[in-house]
């Protein structure tokens, strides 16, 4: 019972320690005004969603405009589908003017049906004030400038009041022909989105605010979204909570009442069903779901410190000093001394010899794990006030050269090919090539078809096949190298899965403008997460690395060059070249650049979307290949990782990129001690008396290090990738089930030289019941072995001893991860639609 005394004792004075830091300020702020200007209104409750057409009913509509006829004269509407065409009807009736929103988008049926509605409602209603047509349809690129242009044009054609479109701010900036066919300027400023601090919002507010108007003088402004949420992040350091939207929001109306601004209020209730727009994306709203009213509207309010907050304050600042570094070594030998303790006592079934060495080791690999992790989570708290950027440059005379996009494929389907080389046709870029080699695909009839197109596209499109092309995709790339026109200065490259964004290479090459700038990365991003659990729970995990491994790299220039939707200077890739002998030479790549002293960047905006695995086998061949890429690099390079020898990296990059890789090292030493626990459970079956259990701490510590591993995961994910809570659990469950393949991966890049790449397919048909258990048979196979070893052990040894206990639950521990992989394995072959799973 002692460990079990101790470890109360601790978690007491945790909470007791946490309660004690965080801090509580009221603050004063300005009241609440008696009628506001006006407020954004959707009128979807919980249970309710556009995208599910589950729609609210008209009572509920006059329900909700009664309560904000109370607060304000104007609604602004985003669309006229649904429910939404009976706002204008019931807000004559009620006195409330209305701004009505034309919600546009991809389908351009359903956007002149929108148009021609919305048309008739404002004719029909005199309380329909003004139109806004399209809300951030450029920022999500649901459409061209041009289709925008056309919209406004035939709207403003057809009604007699005035019509806009609603965008952000920065766009406005970026677009400025777009003021020259609305009636009035309709921008978003939202200063939680810009890293700013809710008692900076109205400062930020009005200064762009006097901007806007600089940049379009006489053309009125209406700032369309003005706001602040009560719950989420917005940036990697921004937290909120009620008690900030309050003070933000009183302050932000203060100052736009004060100056004259018209304004619209990001808005009038919380929208459970807006999970795209991250944590925070469902928590606008001044009155909950359940239309009670969140804002403190008079008086001073009372906040408290969040937790990020008072453990940076605690550290003595944004990047802890001294003082902060003794106080984390002070907690680790904490930790560490706690575990001693819990194990004093708990020796008595090995030599003394033995046992304290080993108590040790695992005590140290504990504190390494969690400290190399946690780490990184720590170090998004303290992510610098002006992180290290690459804005999108649209200025018509930026430097754009010629560039040279490259495509490598093996094997691939035609008709996804076909979609990628049509994006890339619509590429909004004045002087580009597209480079396409297939390697090696045996059968003509499948890239026969692709030939045939690019040649319909045109002489920027060049087609080669080759069938005896050696060095697999880097092999393929250096030969495209060769084939490449003498004046491209910038190479891009893209995926056979990828469909690429028009504005990818107009806003991003002319960062590399700077010789020293290599390499230029976006993310990866996917489109068809939606598709299936399984591939959501695929898109899920990757999003973990791109939203916050990737930024914390970019500020200390130590990004890990990915391949796809990557820009490289011409003359350093033609230096160096892709390395033959590395299954990932993206990465390899970036690492060497790197060591010769140039720079690298990352943009955290998608610029394009590909195609997740569609079977866990391909999942786990993928996975596979990067940690052994990884092992490969190194191993190769580790003199100038480790020792610092003949490079130009920096010790931040040099830490970056081995702490990037620690946690699969780590797993890959998991690995092998589960290999020692199934030995010595043996032992303990076979020869009972002369074998004990192994002190708690060596049983103690892998299931505290997997519990502490599981949550940060699920807060990774949560925090700093997935949308809504169980997309953070469908992210863990993919990353968990990926941890015996990681082992796997790590033991072979460090004891055999090479092996060849695998190609992760795609498009392929998705497996029956039989074939998916059977992409999991490695796990299933393990499985069975420590379950079976877990029912010997309870039938000869028993569960009174403590250390047999700890035991017991450190090898069901160590199972867990074979069981998310089978449940991957099964949702590979789950068919959202038929509701069941496909048996052939």
């Amino acid at each position: 019972m002692t460990p079990l005394i101790l470890l109360c004792i601790a978690l007491v004075g945790l909470l007791a320690f946490g309660r004690r830091l965080r801090r509580t300020q009221l603050f004063q702020a300005p009241d609440w005004p008696g009628c506001v200007r006006g407020i954004c209104y959707a009128p979807y409750r919980s249970g309710q969603s556009p995208h599910a057409h589950r729609q609210p009913d008209k009572a509920q509509i006059r329900q909700d405009l009664l309560l904000l006829s109370a607060m304000t004269r104007h609604v602004r509407t985003y669309s006229v589908e649904g429910a939404l065409r009976d706002v204008p009807e019931i807000a004559e009736e009620l006195g409330l003017e209305v701004t009505l929103g034309i919600w546009i988008s991809e389908d351009s049926a359903r956007d002149a049906d929108e148009i021609t509605q919305a048309i008739e409602l404002a004719r029909r209603y005199p309380c329909v004030r003004r139109i806004l047509v399209g809300n951030e349809t450029l920022y999500r690129h649901d459409l061209s400038l041009q289709r925008l242009l056309d919209a406004l044009q035939r709207v403003r054609e057809q009604v007699d009041i005035p019509v806009s479109t609603s965008q952000q701010w920065h766009l406005w900036r970026d677009f400025p022909e777009l003021a020259r066919h609305v009636d009035f300027i309709a921008a978003h400023i939202l200063p939680f989105w810009e890293a700013k601090n809710y008692r900076q919002a109205a400062t930020h507010v009005l200064e762009l605010a006097e901007q806007l108007q600089a940049w379009f003088p006489g053309q009125p402004l209406l700032i369309s979204e003005v706001g602040w949420p009560s719950q989420g992040q917005g940036t990697k350091r921004l937290f909120t909570s009620p008690a900030e939207q309050s003070i933000s929001l009183r302050c932000q109306i203060q100052s736009l009442e004060e100056h004259g601004y018209d304004y619209c209020i990001i808005e009038a209730f919380d929208q459970p069903w807006k999970t795209a727009e991250g944590p925070s994306g469902a928590h606008w709203g001044l009155f909950s779901a359940e239309r009670r009213l969140k804002l403190q509207r008079h008086g001073p309010v009372s906040v408290q410190e969040n937790w990020r907050n008072a453990l940076k304050r605690w550290l003595g600042g944004p990047q802890p000093g001294a003082r902060g570094r003794r106080r984390l070594l002070g907690v680790s030998g904490a930790i560490y001394a706690s575990l001693l303790l819990i194990s004093h006592g708990q020796l008595s079934g090995l030599p003394a010899w033995a046992a304290w060495p080993l108590s040790l080791a695992w005590a140290g690999w504990a504190l390494a794990s969690l400290w190399l992790e946690v780490r990184e989570d720590l170090e998004s708290t303290w992510l610098p006030e002006q992180p290290r950027s690459f804005r999108p440059i649209r200025d018509a005379q930026a430097w754009r050269p010629p560039v040279a996009i490259h495509l490598a494929c093996h094997d691939e389907p035609a008709d996804m090919l076909i979609q990628t080389l049509d994006a890339l046709s619509r590429l909004h870029y004045p002087d580009f090539e597209v480079l396409v080699l297939d390697n090696n695909t045996p059968h003509e009839e499948t890239w026969r078809p692709v030939l045939e197109h690019c040649r319909r596209l045109g002489p920027r499109f060049r087609f080669f096949h080759s069938e005896h092309l050696p060095g697999f995709k880097a092999g393929a790339l250096n030969h495209l190298l060769e084939h490449t026109s003498p004046q491209a200065q910038v190479v891009a490259i893209v995926d056979a899965d990828y469909q690429v964004f028009e504005e990818w290479l107009y806003e991003m090459v002319p960062h590399l403008a700077d010789p020293q700038l290599a390499i230029l990365q976006s993310p990866q991003d996917y489109r068809d997460g939606p598709d299936s659990p399984f591939k959501g729970c695929c898109q899920a995990e990757y999003q973990g690395f791109f939203n916050c491994g990737m930024l914390l790299r970019n500020d200390h220039d130590a990004i890990i060059q990915h391949g796809t939707m990557t820009l490289i200077q011409r003359s350093a890739l033609q230096r160096l070249r892709w390395s033959t002998v590395c299954i990932c030479e993206d990465a390899e790549l970036g690492l060497r650049l790197l060591e010769r002293g140039y720079h690298s960047g990352y943009r955290n905006a998608s610029y394009g979307r590909g195609l997740t695995p569609d079977t866990f086998q391909a999942f786990k061949q993928q996975r596979y290949r990067w940690v052994y890429g990884a092992m490969q690099i190194i191993r190769d390079h580790a003199a100038a990782l480790i020792l610092g020898h003949r490079t130009q990296l920096s010790a931040a990059q040099r830490y970056h990129f081995l702490a990037g890789w620690a946690a699969w090292l780590l797993e890959g030493c998991n690995t092998l001690l589960l290999g020692a626990a199934v030995l010595a459970s043996l032992a303990m079956i076979l020869w009972p008396q002369a074998t004990a259990a192994p002190p708690l701490l060596l049983s103690a510590v892998p299931v505290t290090v997997f519990g502490m591993r599981l949550m940060r995961l699920a807060y990774l994910y949560r925090a700093h990738g997935a949308r809504v809570w169980h997309e953070g659990l469908a992210a863990t469950l993919a990353g968990v089930a990926l941890y015996p393949t990681i082992g796997r991966a790590v033991l072979a890049g460090l004891c055999t030289r090479y092996r060849p790449f695998l190609r992760t397919a795609k498009q392929d048909r998705a497996p029956g019941l039989a074939r998916a258990i059977g992409h999991a048979r490695e796990e299933l196979g393990l499985l069975a072995v420590i379950w079976a070893l877990l029912g010997a052990l309870l039938l000869r040894r028993g569960w009174e001893d403590p250390d047999m206990m700890m035991w017991t639950v450190m090898l069901a521990v160590q199972s867990l991860p074979c069981l998310a992989a089978l449940a991957m394995a099964l949702l590979s072959c789950w068919h959202p639609e038929q509701r069941r799973f496909a048996l052939r």
